[in-house]
């Protein structure tokens, strides 16, 4: 960038595959750590969806308090953005 001495940081992309509640740690790190994740979510969905669901609203509240977005992507996955990073949920 012309005119600018600030250096941009790198904003990462972490893929997770959610098996249970106990997976939410390391997730809600990357979260902290401005990443863009991908979760599958299939195997939690197979095994209990009450957890899936309690699951999905405890990160749907760490990322949304930090100004970040959440959205399926398709059956299988969603994704969680850091606040730099906007979802585009139009027609």
């Amino acid at each position: 960038m012309h005119g600018n001495n600030l250096e941009q940081r790198p904003i990462y992309l972490r893929t997770f595959t959610l098996r249970g509640l106990n997976d939410l740690d390391e997730i809600k790190k990357g979260i902290e750590k401005n990443m863009i994740i991908i979760i599958r979510i299939t195997p939690l969905a197979h095994k209990d969806v009450e957890e899936l669901k309690n699951a999905v609203e405890t990160l749907h509240k760490s990322v949304t308090m930090m100004g970040g977005d959440i959205a399926r992507l398709g059956e299988e996955r969603i994704i969680l953005t850091p606040s730099a990073v906007k979802i585009w949920q139009g027609a």
